[in-house]
């Protein structure tokens, strides 16, 4: 499972949904942060972020090469 944190009409949250969408990552979530005062205080500033079920992070900007890498490094 993986989760995109994000906010509303965000850019580039948008971007990195089109990356996700083009890897075709599986188990795909999005939490919006913005009505959120822990996770406004924990991704604020860093959204759009991609958390794995192991709770790896990986912060934007990623393409489909490095989102790849970081996937094959979950295991």
């Amino acid at each position: 499972m993986f989760i995109l944190y994000q906010r509303d009409d965000c850019h580039l949250c948008d971007l990195a949904l089109a990356v996700l969408a083009q890897a075709r990552v599986p188990g795909l979530d999005s939490v919006f942060i913005d009505d959120d005062a822990a996770l406004e205080a924990r991704y604020g500033s860093r959204v759009p972020v991609l958390c794995d079920g192991q709770g790896r992070e990986l912060d934007w900007p990623f393409d489909a090469s490095t989102l790849s890498a970081w996937m094959s490094g979950q295991r």
